[in-house]
């Protein structure tokens, strides 16, 4: 099946109107991965005299030197370059959730009218996570359905599940005590409901800082040291309640934590400020940490699962589903991103099963 997918484009344009080849991300991306001009143009599909001319075209364009040529080392990226290369993946990662739901949507709707699927769709509504992404994949690969898959928060997610908006609903819960505060966020739209839970993986979430930790941030009780910034995630999400859950927990207080009340809506999102400098801290998973080459400090491990409703088990496409989980396809797709680890994957339980105060 012919597959869209929606990513953010750059345009620049001089003042006499002139655009300027955007493939410079490419460029600077690989620069900053190789350390080499040459490996970077090779990675973009360019010869060496373009990478250079194109280089020069957006150093005159800004007015200032985009990379560093240093002979017998190679090439760097000058501060305005790293902060151009930055820009790029803050917005990527910003907007990923909202692109792919709208991805999505159009791959269906174009399915139908081409037949070049089936009309079988199980619609999953799930908070973010590097294994959760995995499933449409999948069955793209494995199965014979289409997996409709919009991201939101965990609340959201299990909130359309009641309002039957969704097939399946993808959250975390911590496997520590902590995970009894999440909970209590959840259990509106378990109660009543006899509710299943199908098992996927553990993750790890924790404190993301930057390459060597130069601000020697430990835990939380670090967070309100002078001048520490904090970037966080919105309000809503899993995450967010997991901060403010360990606040709680470790008596800290809230008006002393230097960016607080900010939000951004992944977890890549959160690296990316770390990475630029632009805080020094945030909450998230290993893999969005590894992305930007940046520091992890594990805190919590939780597990990532999908519930559904005891009837919708009985549907054949999501009986395919389940048994796809289970395979060694599954565990080679997700287990290899840092920091998760299968977790019975496709196992179905009752939520008192795998959490006490649920």
């Amino acid at each position: 099946m012919t597959k869209i997918l929606i990513k953010p484009s750059w345009q620049f344009v001089s003042a006499t109107g002139e655009h300027i080849d955007p493939r410079l991300f490419e460029l600077l991306s690989g620069i900053n991965n190789a350390g080499k001009l040459t490996l970077a143009a090779k990675a973009a599909g360019l010869s060496y005299r373009r990478a250079w001319d194109l280089i020069s075209e957006w150093s005159k364009f800004f007015g200032s030197p985009l990379v560093i040529m240093q002979r017998g080392k190679g090439a760097a990226l000058s501060p305005l370059g790293a902060k151009l290369l930055w820009a790029e993946q803050r917005t990527g990662a910003s907007l990923f959730p909202h692109m792919e739901n709208i991805a999505s949507e159009l791959n269906l709707e174009i399915g139908r009218v081409t037949s070049e699927r089936s009309a079988t769709v199980i619609r999953i509504h799930a908070s973010h996570g590097y294994a959760v992404e995995k499933l449409p994949v999948l069955m793209r690969e494995q199965g014979d359905a289409e997996i409709d898959l919009q991201y939101m928060s965990s609340v959201e997610a299990l909130k359309s599940l009641g309002q039957q908006h969704c097939d399946m609903a993808g959250f975390h819960v911590p496997i520590d005590p902590l995970g009894a505060e999440l909970w209590s966020h959840y259990a509106p739209w378990f109660k009543g409901r006899k509710l299943r839970i199908i098992r996927l993986v553990t993750r790890t979430q924790g404190l993301i800082v930057a390459k060597g930790n130069p601000r020697k941030i430990r835990s939380f009780a670090d967070l309100t040291k002078p001048n520490i910034r904090f970037v966080n995630r919105q309000r809503g999400s899993g995450t967010r309640i997991l901060v403010d859950s360990i606040i709680k927990r470790d008596h800290i207080n809230i008006a002393k934590i230097h960016g607080y009340d900010t939000g951004e809506f992944t977890h890549a999102a959160v690296a990316a400020f770390v990475a630029s400098g632009m805080a020094d801290v945030g909450m998230g998973i290993e893999p969005a940490a590894r992305q930007f080459k940046i520091d992890f400090i594990p805190l919590i491990k939780e597990r990532y699962m999908l519930a559904c409703a005891p009837a919708t088990l009985k549907q054949p496409a999501v009986k395919q589903l389940i048994s796809l989980v289970k395979t060694d396809h599954f565990r080679l797709l997700a287990e290899p991103e840092a920091g998760y680890a299968m977790d019975e994957p496709g196992t179905i339980v009752e939520p008192a099963q795998l959490f006490p105060w649920a």
